[in-house]
């Protein structure tokens, strides 16, 4: 019967392949690529970096409440008690938190109630209330705005591969140099207010660039030159703030005296808050940045030497020119946070003007991945936490140390995301097909095993019939040379009609034919 070959390509394949089309997506394919999606993206590692911070501070919260232990004791006898007050604990903490760093509900409802008393009604009681219900925002942002610029400054030289730790110090220099020509010089309104941040500019470029000219010329490892420098600018301040100079007639106090009216940074709302136009200059700071290094020659040249130094080397860029490059930018975006945070919240020189603003704008770089939007949000989650935590101290009396702890807490979940993927049960997202790749290298081992085991016991077979042939051969010939001389002896072959002989039962191999006469039959006797 003959067969009908087909020769044309499969139905419902366009290349003709033997492979069966396809699967059609389907609505359930999409929602699972979607929630594989949402689970290797950082937004779900952060938002699980908060619950378990939060969770863990809740745990330190309960215990350093008194009362909470007080209830402890009799927890056998009256359980409800103790989860009460724990709750209470929890609840009111955070919601402390709450109030003073976004919106404080019971001051909105105050200054409501007071308003309607006095016999107000509409807009004459919204604007009152809301005034007072996002005070706290107010002061979040205010807070944030010089957080913001410093770490943009940060995030420049780490995104160039150059672990900036100078930050106090550049900010120390910029503060200085805003603040002197603040207080010292009387000029017209704006210009006032330009030079002196320009001046906090340079003086915050020239500090960083001291680090990368010794980064450029001498090889000096920028952490150790940025962390000296901070010292030095500390130290300088300490002494600037003892003479004449800085301090006025008032010599006494360790404050220079407040900068002139025409250099301080306009309010935004009124004398009631001290949101000034400092903010719009964080946002600028984070287009700047945006731009700088996504779309501008030096920001490439930046991120090249921060890349692969030898490649850029290469490629025609000096990677000691743009080290120093590098660290005059960032000291230049860092000394304008100092100026912005003299003229707009300080106002004056003092010993602790720089604050903890420039070892935090590092951990604000590091948490926003270096980029804009990721900046301003982590700049405002840490203004956010500050204000809140001073609030939630004076309000619910839960010391400000944990508020830190919860700072560190979100930043150690952030940096490992592997942790929290474990944590929740998704540690197979960072090695999607790592148990199917285990299980089909075991599966592959086996067969591997398997064949080389039957390989083996063919290849032992084939040889012991090689040499078995051989041997055969070779009796054979010594038979028939001996029966040619007239020896007598009849050939195994002719005695034997087969042609074969008997397997030797003590050998796993055919019996030599020398030994076929003592395997004869009567019969064959009688016939010999």
């Amino acid at each position: 019967m003959s067969t009908v070959e087909t020769t044309g390509p499969v139905p419902g394949r366009a290349d003709g392949s033997d492979a069966p089309p396809p699967p059609e997506r389907t609505a359930e394919s999409a929602l699972s690529r979607t929630l594989q999606k949402i689970a290797r993206g950082d937004l779900l590692v952060v938002v699980m970096s908060f619950v378990f911070a939060f969770l863990i501070g809740s745990v330190l919260i309960v215990i350093a409440d008194q009362e909470v232990r007080a209830s402890l004791v009799y927890f056998v006898d009256r359980p409800t008690d103790a989860l009460t007050a724990i709750w209470q604990s929890v609840t009111q903490a955070y919601g402390a938190m709450f109030r003073g760093a976004i919106f404080d509900i019971p001051g909105y409802t105050r200054a409501a109630q007071s308003v309607r008393d006095a016999g107000g009604s509409g807009t004459y009681v919204l604007l009152p209330a809301l005034s007072a219900g996002l005070r706290p925002l107010t002061e979040t942002l205010t807070v944030a705005t010089p957080l913001i610029i410093a770490s943009a400054g940060m995030a420049v030289s780490f995104r160039a591969g150059l672990f900036n730790i100078g930050g106090t110090g550049q900010l120390i220099a910029g503060a200085m140099a805003a603040g002197y020509v603040g207080f010292t010089f009387d000029l017209p309104i704006v210009v006032h207010l330009l030079v002196c941040l320009i001046a906090g500019t340079l003086a915050g470029g020239v500090w960083g660039g001291i680090a990368g000219f010794l980064k450029a010329r001498f090889g000096a490892n920028e952490v150790i030159s940025t962390i000296m420098l901070n010292w030095i600018a500390t130290y300088l301040l300490f002494f600037a703030l003892k003479t004449a100079a800085f301090t006025g007639t008032n010599q006494s106090q360790p404050t220079s005296p407040s900068v002139g009216d025409n250099a301080v940074l306009p309010l935004l709302l009124g004398s009631g808050f001290r949101l000034h136009a400092g903010l719009f200059l964080a946002a600028g700071a984070a287009v700047v940045l945006w731009w700088l290094m996504s779309r501008s020659t030096i920001g490439f040249h930046f991120r090249a030497v921060g890349s692969n130094p030898r490649a850029a080397q290469v490629a025609g860029i000096s990677p000691a020119r743009t080290a120093f490059l590098v660290l005059a930018v960032a000291g230049a975006l860092v000394g304008l946070a100092g100026a912005v945070h003299v003229l707009g919240t300080e106002q004056r020189l003092t010993e602790g003007v720089a604050g903890s603003i420039g070892f935090d704008a590092i951990t604000v770089a590091l948490l926003g991945r270096s980029g804009p939007v990721g900046i301003v949000l982590a700049g405002l989650l840490f203004a956010g936490l500050s204000t809140g935590g001073r609030f939630m101290e004076s309000n619910q009396g839960v010391p400000l140390d944990l508020v830190q702890v919860i700072q560190v807490l979100v930043v150690l979940f952030i940096a490992a995301p592997p942790l929290v993927r474990t944590l929740i049960g998704l540690r197979r997202i960072d090695h999607p097909g790592a148990s199917t790749r285990l299980s089909g290298a075991g599966r592959g081992n086996t067969a591997e095993q398997k064949a080389a085991v039957a390989s083996g016991a063919a290849g032992t077979a084939a040889a012991t019939s090689d040499a078995a042939a051989t041997g055969a051969a070779g009796s054979g010939t010594a038979k028939t040379g001996s029966g040619a001389t007239g020896s007598g002896t009849p050939d195994a072959t002719a005695a034997d009609p087969t042609g074969t002989s008997p397997p030797d039962p003590a050998g796993d191999g055919p019996a030599p034919a020398g030994d076929a006469s003592e395997d004869r039959t009567d019969e064959q006797e009688e016939e010999r």
